[in-house]
């Protein structure tokens, strides 16, 4: 008699679910890119706005994706919904990406951001440091803490998902409270002067520069240079809104998935959009523009403590980002390895992928994604990586999307549990928004684009071969 493998355990309920998503999107980037985005559009009403155009095509797609997430509620997600809707190449070519680059630098990214806020508290651990050096590779403290966050995240998905489900959840909570009780205390705080002054004008877009004596200097923006300056700015927040599909990848591990996946999907980017479009107004509400823009290293959030909390500040934001990111980093540690497996099961990945372990995860997929994270960790490339996938994510989020209009087409019977949000204008129009925000940064800011292309398109002949050896093998 064969031996039963081990199969995936629908474990997540609705509140798991949305934590998953929440917990997914909130990183480091709401505490940081602000001050990116207003040296590209130089406004306080422009910079909510910017954060506003995202919320609202993150929460389009999330909506969107409930259909899809109806239609095919198993492991994999988004690699799934494209090969239903397209074919297998350009399912793996979205796996590939993911593997290579959108998943793994982006749990390199945010392991090196809990270091960074850690060496707040113990400055011994800070990325300016040189532990050791490997040929010309300096490898700083903060790396290694990053690596570590890593493998042990890591391993304690390894011990089945309740694990991971029990840090999620706490640690998405802890930070959704946290991130409340900051908003709050800072418009209580809020500076009367410093309000009038950042939105007496707040509707004119201008390049922002602060010089070295912290004098700013605005220069108006006119024609088709807005457009540009509006896509740029937007490299960023929809890099910090990122990772909501997440929930989608272990949909063979939720209760009800043909009903909760897309009720966790609404639910949890609703939450996260209140809460950054909020935050944006606070840091307005008590730091002048030039000082969101000109904040040290970015770190916008930082500044707007110590003005809400005096010197105490930074300590209260140093601890909110360590809850932040460790939590955000448990999320995508969970959720990236089920995409592995669904893409072995497929014969498109390493084969030890396909396996469960006998606590019903992808133990091999999870190892396999934290050496290359851990890589991404050491080379200390994983920030401009992500300005280059940017581009990319948003293609395959166009392209998903869009797959909606398909399987309607192709599978007119197929059963949906959900159909897709204001079908078909809001969905359209997400896609309408996404082509243009993608062709904007491909005329102004193609360093953020041609890189991230060239990274999915080496999946092509990848994918050929992988079909080459599973033949091979069914052969033999």
């Amino acid at each position: 008699m064969a031996e039963q493998q081990p199969a995936f355990k629908q474990s997540l309920g609705l509140l798991d679910s949305t934590m998953i998503v929440a917990g997914s999107m909130i990183g480091s980037g709401i505490f940081i890119v602000s001050a990116d985005i207003t040296r590209n559009v130089g406004s306080a009403g422009w910079l909510i706005v910017v954060w506003l155009l995202t919320g609202f095509m993150t929460i389009t797609a999330a909506v969107s994706y409930g259909e899809l997430s109806g239609m095919f509620p198993k492991a994999g997600g988004q690699y799934v919904y494209l090969k239903e809707a397209y074919n297998p190449l350009a399912g793996f070519l979205y796996g590939w990406s993911f593997f290579a680059v959108i998943q793994t630098a982006t749990i390199a990214a945010v392991g090196v951001a809990f270091s960074k806020f850690l060496a707040y508290l113990l400055p011994q651990v800070s990325e300016d440091l040189v532990a050791f050096t490997i040929g010309g590779l300096k490898i700083s403290p903060a790396q290694l803490v990053s690596i570590g966050l890593i493998i042990f995240l890591t391993f304690i998905n390894t011990l089945g998902v309740k694990g991971g489900k029990l840090i999620q959840t706490t640690f998405t909570v802890t930070k959704l409270l946290s991130l409340f009780g900051l908003i709050i205390f800072g418009l209580i705080m809020m500076k009367g002067d410093v309000w009038d002054a950042n939105w007496a004008d707040a509707w004119q877009i201008r390049n922002l520069s602060v010089s070295t004596d912290g004098q700013a200097t605005f220069t108006p923006l006119i024609g088709t240079a807005i457009l540009g300056a509006i896509a740029a700015a937007m490299v960023g927040s929809i890099f910090s809104s990122d990772a909501w599909n997440n929930v989608t990848f272990i949909a063979a591990e939720i209760k009800n998935p043909k009903r909760n996946i897309g009720l966790a999907l609404f639910f949890g980017t609703l939450i996260v959009t209140i809460i950054y479009v909020t935050t944006n107004i606070m840091y307005t509400a008590v730091l002048p523009l030039n000082e969101i823009a000109s904040a040290e290293k970015d770190r916008v959030a930082v500044e707007a403590s110590k003005v809400i909390f005096g010197p105490f500040g930074t300590v209260v934001i140093a601890l909110m980002i360590m809850i932040s990111t460790f939590g955000c980093n448990n999320g995508l540690i969970l959720a990236g390895a089920r995409v592995y497996y669904t893409m072995a099961k497929d014969g498109l990945f390493f084969k030890p992928a396909s396996n469960l372990n006998k606590f019903a995860v992808p133990q091999w997929a999870l190892w396999f994604q934290c050496i290359i994270a851990c890589a991404w960790s050491v080379s200390g490339k994983y920030g401009q990586l992500l300005d280059m996938i940017s581009f990319v994510v948003v293609i395959f989020y166009v392209m998903t999307i869009l797959g909606i209009f398909i399987l309607r087409k192709k599978r007119p019977d197929a059963e949906r549990p959900y159909k897709s949000f204001g079908y078909p204008v809001l969905p359209a129009l997400y896609i309408i928004m996404g082509i243009s925000f993608c062709a904007l940064l491909i005329v102004y800011k193609p360093q953020f684009t041609w890189p991230g292309l060239i990274i999915a398109l080496a999946g092509i002949p990848l994918y050929y071969i992988a079909v080459a050896t599973r033949k091979k093998a069914v052969a033999t």
